[in-house]
């Protein structure tokens, strides 16, 4: 499997969007609205609150520094052997695979739309870049190659990642390509999806993201309501990068 590399993205876009992150407990995480999440950081089952800034300050090195998957393996051990902590059960090497995989992703392309906006009017349409292994869902493989303006509702659902692990893209496309555009939005349709193994038809399912992924991370923003929690910890955050930039 390749690792996640940083290296056509300038590093300021994806490590501003991900130091907009606030972490949270997983109760107050799943609580917010969905759209509400994406400016939050949360791992399930991590109720600790100084370890939840540790595994959030890993993934921020990890982005911030181009390292792959096996880099930040090896750090979330050195942070565990220097707090004296027993790796809990649940952070299995898939576990661990998913937090970097998701959080970078997400990153990646919170920071690549950034770009896309600011280059709207020489790139107007989008174009869904799915990998097309045999890992790719079968609903984020139906969208590859499918081109969309830029502006158009089907990014509010749409744009990645569109699940755990996804790692979908956007390319943009050129005013001067000859492409075919795409105006309604697929979302919901049927599709009978073909097995990338076998090439045989699939069951027919609907046309949808994953589950709590149906929004565009990168078009949120969320405030914590600083007046609900203690004291010290509201000084902690309001004085470091855990802010989003509203709070700068």
């Amino acid at each position: 499997m390749p690792e996640i590399s940083l290296e056509p993205l300038p590093f300021e876009e994806a490590i501003e969007a991900f130091k907009d992150l606030v972490p949270l407990a997983p109760d107050e995480f799943y609580a917010l609205a969905e759209e509400a999440r994406a400016l939050a950081f949360s791992v399930s089952n991590v109720m600790q609150m100084d370890v939840l800034v540790d595994i959030r300050g890993a993934v921020e090195k990890a982005i911030s520094e181009g390292e792959t998957l096996a880099d930040f393996k090896d750090r979330m051990d050195e942070i565990f052997e220097s707090r004296g902590w027993t790796a809990p059960p649940e952070f299995t090497p898939w576990r661990l695979e998913t937090i970097f995989r998701t959080n970078v992703q997400t990153a990646y392309t919170t920071g690549r739309y950034k770009q896309m906006i600011a280059e709207k009017d020489v790139f107007p349409y989008w174009e869904y870049d799915a990998v097309n292994d045999s890992r790719t869902r079968p609903t984020h493989a139906a969208l590859d190659g499918k081109v969309f303006p830029a502006d158009h509702p089907f990014w509010d659902t749409w744009y990645p990642p569109n699940g755990f692990n996804c790692r979908c893209g956007v390319n943009p496309v050129h005013r001067s390509e000859h492409v075919t555009v795409e105006t309604e939005d697929p979302t919901n349709t049927l599709i009978e999806p073909v097995d990338p193994l076998t090439g045989e038809r699939m069951p027919a399912r609907q046309l949808i993201p994953d589950p709590g992924w149906d929004h565009n991370p990168a078009r949120e923003r969320w405030q914590p309501d600083w007046s609900k929690y203690p004291e010290e910890l509201r000084k902690h955050f309001l004085a470091t990068n855990y802010t989003n930039a509203h709070e700068k």
